[in-house]
């Protein structure tokens, strides 16, 4: 499998990637998640998917 990171890929291959996670029927409907906004800072270059996943998932984390 190729490497996902920043450096090991061009903005068109993080694209495809991304489309890639998109379901062929948009099950995201009742979701408000959008997978181009909460990637748009891997597919522009500045953040790793890592980095993005590990925010995401701290902001509904509550003790």
């Amino acid at each position: 499998m190729k490497s996902t990171l920043i450096k090991d890929t061009t903005k068109e291959e993080r694209i495809a990637l991304i489309r890639q996670w998109i379901p062929d029927e948009d099950g995201l409907e009742d979701c408000e998640i959008d997978l181009w906004d909460m990637y748009r800072d891997y597919i522009d270059g500045k953040r790793e998917i890592a980095e993005i996943n590990a925010g995401f998932c701290t902001d509904y984390y509550e003790e």
